[in-house]
This record gives C-alpha cells, sequence and structure tokens, in this order.
C-alpha cells in the first residue's frame, strides 16, 4: 500500500533519487519511479497525512511533478472556441465527476484515455460535491494531476469546477452574501488549478416574470459578474473555460427563447462590467434528465425521456452566438445505447457522474460490511432527506453519495480495488468510443497549450531540504 508520510522529512526521505529541489524549482531524478510508487504516495499524503505542512509540501511536489512531466492543468476554451467556428465537430467531450477514489479514477481515466488516443476528457468536481466529498479545489486538483502522472499520462489535464451554484433561497434572503460565495469558490479554484468553471446561476430564473428577459435576468447578470471577476484572475495567459446554464437540471425542459434571452443578457452585461472581455464556450440546458436518475421503488432508475430535438437545436443556436454548443448534464445514469446520439446532434459536453458511484457501490466485489455499514450512516445522518414515500432502497440510492466524505480512506483502500476500476476502465473505454473523443488527441493538441506553471515552495519544505 502507499505511505502516507506523517513529516515533511519522512516524505522526502520516501522520495531520495526520485526527486530533488533546488529552491522553487523541483527536478524528476527518476521518472519511472515517480510514475509508480513516489506519485502514489505523494496522492495518499496529501489526501491522508494529519501534518498540514506535509500534505502542503505533498501538493506542491504534485503540482511541480505535473509540470515538469508535461501532464499540466489546461483550459478547454480554445478546442470550444474551433468548434464554434465550425473546424472541428462530431463529438461531444465527457465530463466525468470523480467524487470516490479520485487518484485511482484519475489514473484509470488517462490509461483509458491513453489506450484510445483520447486528448478531449475532462474531469470535474461540481461545488456541492466538494463538501460531501471531502474534497476542496486544491485536494481534487491534487489527486487529479497525481493521477494522470501515475498513468504515464503526457498532455493537457482538464480539470473544472462543476455547478458553481446559486441557492436560491439563500439569495433571496441575501443576495450579495451567497454571490461572495460563489466569488470565493471561484477564486479558490484558479488558486488550486483549475482552468474550466461552470457557473450555474439557472436556479435564480423567475418564470413568474412577464418576460423571457426579466425571468433571465438575474440569471444572465450573476453570470456575467462572475465571469468577468474569472477573467480578472487569470494571470498565466490562458483564458479560462466559463460555462454558462439556462435550465435548472430536473425542472421543465428549456427553450430557444429563453437560450436568446440569456445570451443577449449576458453579452450586454458582460460588455458593461469588462469590455471586451471573452465570454462564455458553452451552455447548459435541460433536456429532460436528473442527476442521478430518479430511483425505482423496486431497484432500478426509471427510463429518462431526453429530447434530442431541443439538445440539436439550442446547440445550433449556441454556436450562432459564437460558443461550441449545449451541454448535457445528468447523463451518466443513461442506457448505454443513448450515448452515440449526443455527437449525431453535435451536443459540446456531456456530465457523468452518479454512474460511476453506482458502479462503485454495486460492483459484486465491494464489500458487504462495509456496504452495510454505509447504509447504516445514511438512516443515522441523512434522515432530514428523506421523501415519505420513499422506500429505504431508494434513500439509500439518494444519500449514499454524502457518505463518500466520511468514508473516503476506507474507499480508497477497498481490497477488491484493482477489480473494480477495471470496470470503471471499460465503461470509460465505452464512452470515449461512443461520444467520439477516440483519437481526439491531436485535435487537442493542435488548439491547446498549456504553459508551465510554477509555484513557490512551502517554507516547511525549504527547511527540511535544507536541513538536509
Amino acid at each position: 500500500m502507499p505511505n502516507v508520510a506523517s513529516s515533511v522529512s519522512e516524505l522526502l526521505a520516501r522520495l531520495d533519487g526520485v526527486i530533488a529541489i533546488d529552491g522553487d524549482r523541483l527536478v524528476v531524478e527518476d521518472e519511472a519511479r515517480l510514475r509508480g510508487d513516489g506519485i502514489a504516495d505523494l496522492a495518499w499524503t496529501a489526501a491522508f497525512s494529519e501534518d498540514e505542512a506535509t500534505v502542503e509540501a505533498a501538493r506542491w511536489i504534485v503540482w511541480e511533478a505535473s509540470q515538469s512531466v508535461g501532464a499540466r492543468s489546461a483550459s478547454i476554451h480554445e478546442l470550444y472556441m474551433a468548434r464554434a467556428r465550425g473546424e472541428v465537430h462530431g463529438f461531444t467531450v465527457p465530463a466525468i465527476n470523480i467524487r470516490a477514489q479520485t487518484f485511482d479514477m484519475a489514473r484509470t481515466v488517462y490509461a483509458a484515455a491513453e489506450a484510445s488516443d483520447a486528448g478531449a476528457v475532462i474531469l470535474e468536481l461540481a461545488r456541492s460535491e466538494q463538501t460531501y466529498t471531502y474534497q476542496r479545489p486544491i485536494d481534487y486538483a491534487t489527486s487529479v494531476l497525481a493521477g494522470a502522472i501515475a498513468a504515464g499520462w503526457r498532455g493537457p489535464v482538464f480539470i473544472q469546477g462543476d455547478h458553481y451554484q446559486f441557492n436560491a433561497k439563500k439569495y433571496a434572503a441575501d443576495p450579495e452574501a451567497t454571490t461572495e460565495e460563489i466569488r470565493r469558490a471561484c477564486r479558490l479554484a484558479i488558486d488550486a488549478g483549475y482552468r474550466n468553471i461552470d457557473i450555474d446561476s439557472s436556479t435564480l430564473v423567475d418564470l413568474s416574470r412577464a418576460s423571457i428577459d426579466e425571468q433571465q435576468r438575474e440569471n444572465y447578470v450573476r453570470a456575467a459578474e462572475l465571469t468577468a471577476l474569472i477573467r480578472s484572475l487569470e494571470s498565466d495567459g490562458v483564458t479560462i473555460s466559463v460555462g454558462g446554464e439556462i435550465g435548472e437540471v430536473g425542472k421543465q425542459n428549456s427553450n430557444e427563447p429563453e437560450l436568446r434571452a440569456y445570451l443577449d443578457g449576458f453579452r450586454r452585461e458582460l460588455e458593461d462590467r469588462a469590455p471586451g472581455a471573452v465570454g462564455l464556450a458553452k451552455v447548459s440546458v435541460q433536456t429532460g434528465t436528473s442527476h442521478g436518475g430518479v430511483p425505482l421503488p423496486g431497484g432500478g432508475v426509471a427510463e429518462v425521456k431526453l429530447d434530442f430535438e431541443v439538445l440539436a437545436r439550442l446547440g445550433e443556436v449556441a454556436r450562432e452566438y459564437g460558443l461550441a454548443g449545449a451541454v448535457q448534464h445528468g447523463a451518466s445514469t443513461l442506457p448505454d445505447e443513448l450515448f452515440h446520439r449526443f455527437p449525431a446532434v453535435e451536443t459540446a459536453e456531456i456530465h457523468l457522474a452518479t454512474g460511476f458511484q453506482n458502479a462503485l457501490y454495486e460492483h459484486p466485489a465491494f464489500p458487504a460490511d462495509l456496504a452495510a455499514e454505509i447504509e447504516a450512516w445514511c438512516h443515522a445522518n441523512a434522515q432530514d432527506e428523506r421523501k415519505t414515500d420513499q422506500t429505504d432502497q431508494q434513500f439509500v440510492y439518494t444519500t449514499r453519495k454524502k457518505a463518500i466524505g466520511p468514508f473516503k480512506r476506507q474507499l480508497w483502500d477497498l481490497p477488491a480495488k484493482a477489480e473494480i476500476l477495471a470496470g470503471q476502465h471499460r465503461k470509460i473505454a465505452f464512452l470515449l468510443a461512443e461520444l467520439g473523443v477516440n483519437g481526439s488527441r491531436e485535435m487537442v493538441d493542435r488548439y491547446i497549450e498549456a504553459p508551465e506553471v510554477h509555484r513557490p515552495a512551502p517554507e516547511a519544505l525549504r527547511g527540511a531540504v535544507a536541513a538536509g
């Protein structure tokens, strides 16, 4: 098993002969050992060490190692702009939410991508997922970059903040304080190395208002404000990819007038706040799905009536406005036979989360005693989320994601982890093929640059190196 260092000196001892540190620069001395036991030790130390200085040192080493071996955090913006111009088409970028086993799952994703010559893959985490999975942006970025290094990946790593979402009730009570929460979330994400952020102010749409513009106003005003903030925080010459949203997932389907009202309003507001600033790269719409799917009383998930015509038409409208197209949320629990239809209607991006969580929890090799412990945890800690008509099975299905943080170490340390990850690899490879991103590496390399970005070494690490 990987080693979790309890001190900076212990961590450096484990990495002796693997890396060297010269001031604020890291030198990789043995790349094979780094991509093997070295990066595993770093990922586990960053995730589980109880010594904050050691955690900080491990994070810094992972970041600097990613710069050195060419697995750098990047923005997908320029690829999406090429799509908006019609230079590339016929694929849908998978955006995979990794909630559990983040280091190993990221390694698995990039191993599948390497085998498929696929470069257009995003790994993301929603703002709500940060809380219950115990992964702040810096934690998530570190695990993802470490996983890419472990997979032998060389190329852009697209890390995305998904659903930086406004809470409508909190916003109604205190708009400024709620907006400041999202501002802070954006700052933390960018500081951690995210170069892709989805702003979800669709929760602020008020369908009771008389005109469509009035219904969408709070949505586009806040999205433009946050986009202007993100542009002001860009410091490495990279244009961060920003997404907007018009239809709250799980609510009524989006339509063309709503999209045009949102995009027109967004343009006006952004130009007023930041003249000449780059706008959105994509826009999420609602076409009939819901996050996580709808669990049935007897097990399984309800069939979704997804409107591909809406998705196709709204994607066309988005491209009229210079965006890559429309984004589909809540798709991971859809039947396998539907995925090839997304690139057929030129869907720009598709978000995949709960299906991978289900594949973990429901795998035959998942320990029965741990499953029972997680179920008991849900009953003891999530009763306030239970709906009156839910069966026990439906209740556990909808709340077991909340156990991922409390059981984080156990989920990283499963005895049958290799068998479970092999199943995840097969699913990822299937999706890469169905979504048309196999062979996309050349296309990504053509449009995406990921410049080296170095960070100052933590003081505790400097001290440990000096002490020798």
